[in-house]
């Protein structure tokens, strides 16, 4: 049943734990957008302005906020500006909260910090490169906008001529080194001077040029840009602490104290764990449904739960609310949506990367129910050789591939915590990413569809040539010395597997325990002659060193199958037969035999 929508006026529609803010009325929602001040001009959008209320009642100097990207971290960032400063051009942003909740908020209590602080606001997103030294000189460009956002600082009368002298040279771009390097702390100083009251500092995506120093080619500059940040960032924070009323900063992975924020003993960091601000980075369920009816789509929850729904921050249940917002404004059509804007490569690490035990663990994840049981300690320092073992764990959990609904004590890095897969859209991207890594593994996607049509027309030949050239030239990727990991190399060469769903393994079947399982998926109406070409799969492999045993191997293992019933009683639906193979591994050979059954 839909929910029903007050009008409180003003362009403010009230729900139960829900309010939309649409100052226009057409009902418009700010995709592409992420600038709060034309958001709240020109759109709808939900209502998250009690995070001020949040971040002014913390009385954390300095916050430090880690959600996953289009989380809503870059408006929420505008919005605060929007808030709290004194406005560079005169204009009062005042009209733009009128109505909202942090405005009404304890008797209007938090009004009077509206339009009252001198404001630094950094994005640092566009300062991610192939090189230091062009991600360097993005900092430096952003570093110079800033100033000359306040550009009114030249002509100060608070400031000495020095003061002066700097901002000049800043703003032309004449600054040195050392001056972009103090280039912080001296702007918090000056803005403290010229109006008098303390300054609050906002960064925004804080941890893009370390991320893009970590995973950037020919061994990134990771050491570098930390390096860099250390000193420029702990200036501002500690150093100009007289000149500070309170910084905030977001980002996706937490960097830890041991490598940018050394030396720091004001800060609170909050992850996906944690309740601090859980509420206000991503669409609660109330949310979407206000949402839903104000947009005209009360009858799509049901699939936006399925499709975007399902991660865990902190004690509240949460959406992806870029998804969200783009499955409304395309009428409810079911899409990728977040996988076309999210930066981060740590799922392509963890599959580029992984041996044949962590691929078990991806495998597992994407059954229906699947959980990975590992410990979290998100604020490990990111390795200069790769994430691998127990890290890429916490870094996918950071950057939303995975969530938790266990998220008390989020200071335990010991315990094991079940880790899933929030919805439909990150299954789907983990598909994506297993057949991209394993079509690469089989000489490109073409080779690949060409392996899976031999496997169900029983073409050994194409099956054993396709098997032997990955095990002989791609070896690597697996460390192909025992079944397990020949188990793992088939098991994601067989994702993606047009007209079958993904395959499984290790089921109880029969009178034992099969490899391999991959059943065609029922054919709409019409394709009827089709599905009639899609046989059950069975696979069952072996493996040996010694290469003179992989045909008799192949064959015992053909006759594994049938033996002990792996494919026995009813087909499922959509299938037209069984198609049995037995398949060795060894000495870089593989040997192959199949059968079909109908």
């Amino acid at each position: 049943m839909a929910i029903e929508l007050e009008d409180l006026g003003n362009g403010v529609w009230s729900a139960p734990g829900a309010r939309i803010i649409d100052r226009t009325g057409r009902r418009m929602l700010p995709i592409g957008h992420d600038g709060f001040v034309p958001v709240a001009e020109s759109f709808a959008f939900v209502d998250k302005t009690m995070l001020i209320a949040d971040v002014l009642d913390s009385r954390a100097g300095i916050s430090v906020i880690c959600r996953p990207d289009s989380f809503g971290k870059t408006l929420n960032m505008t919005m605060m500006r929007a808030f709290f400063e004194i406005p560079p051009d005169g204009q009062s942003r005042a009209p733009l909260f009128e109505g909202t909740e942090v405005w009404e908020a304890a008797g209007g209590r938090y009004r009077e910090h509206q339009g009252t602080y001198p404001v630094i606001h950094l994005s640092m997103c566009t300062a991610k490169n192939d090189t230091w030294e062009a991600s360097y000189a993005s900092i430096r460009s952003l570093v110079t906008a800033e100033y000359q956002r306040h550009a009114y600082l030249e002509r100060s009368d608070a400031l000495l001529e020095d003061q002066r002298n700097f901002v000049r040279r800043v703003m032309s771009g004449a600054a040195t080194e050392a001056d972009y390097a103090g280039s912080l702390i001296e702007l918090c100083r000056m803005l403290w001077l010229h109006h008098g009251r303390r300054v609050v500092l906002l960064i925004d995506e804080y941890d893009a040029p370390v991320m893009a120093g970590y995973s950037a080619p020919g061994g990134g500059y990771y050491r570098e840009v930390v390096s860099f940040l250390k000193g420029w960032l702990t200036g501002a924070l500690k150093d100009g602490g007289e000149a500070l009323a309170f910084a905030c900063l977001t980002g996706v992975q937490r960097v830890t104290k041991e490598s940018v924020f050394s030396d720091l003993n004001n800060i609170v960091v909050s992850t996906a764990l944690d309740t601090r601000f859980d509420e206000r980075f991503g669409f609660t369920d109330a949310e979407v449904e206000a949402l839903a009816a104000y947009t005209g789509h009360p009858g799509c929850m049901e699939e936006a739960r399925e499709w975007y729904d399902g991660y865990r921050f902190g004690d509240v249940d949460v959406y992806n609310p870029w998804s969200v917002l783009n499955y409304f404004a395309q009428g409810c059509s079911p899409d990728v949506y977040w996988g076309s804007t999210s930066s981060s490569a740590v799922l392509g690490d963890l599959l580029r990367n992984s041996d044949a035990s962590t691929l078990g663990d991806v495998y597992a994840l994407l059954e229906p129910g699947g959980v990975v049981w590992r410990p979290l300690d998100l604020g490990v320092v990111f390795p200069e050789d790769g994430a691998t073992g127990e890290i890429i764990w916490s870094m996918l959990y950071l950057a939303g591939y995975l969530t938790t609904d266990q998220t008390a004590l989020p200071g335990d890095t010991l315990t094991p915590r079940p880790l899933r897969i929030p919805n439909h859209e990150i299954e789907l991207l983990y598909r994506t990413e297993i057949v991209q890594r394993f079509a690469s593994v089989a000489g490109g996607r073409g080779r690949l569809m060409s392996l899976h049509r031999a496997l169900v027309t029983g073409d050994e030949n194409v099956v054993a040539s396709a098997l032997g050239g990955i095990e002989r030239d791609s070896a690597s990727y697996l460390d192909l010395v025992s079944e397990g990991a020949c188990h793992m190399l088939v098991l994601g060469l067989l994702f993606g597997m047009g007209g079958y769903a993904d395959p499984v393994s290790n089921r109880e079947a029969g009178y034992g325990r099969l490899d391999i399982r991959v059943e065609p998926v029922p054919v709409p109406a019409g394709h009827y002659a089709v599905a009639r070409r899609r046989p059950l799969l069975t696979i069952e492999l072996k493996f040996a060193r010694d290469a003179d045993e992989l045909d008799s191997l192949a064959s015992a293992a053909l006759l594994q199958i049938s033996g002990r019933g792996y494919d026995a009683g009813p087909l499922p639906q959509g299938a037209f037969g069984r198609m049995r193979w037995g398949i060795a591994f060894g000495s870089r050979r593989v040997a192959v035999a199949s059968e079909f059954v109908e």
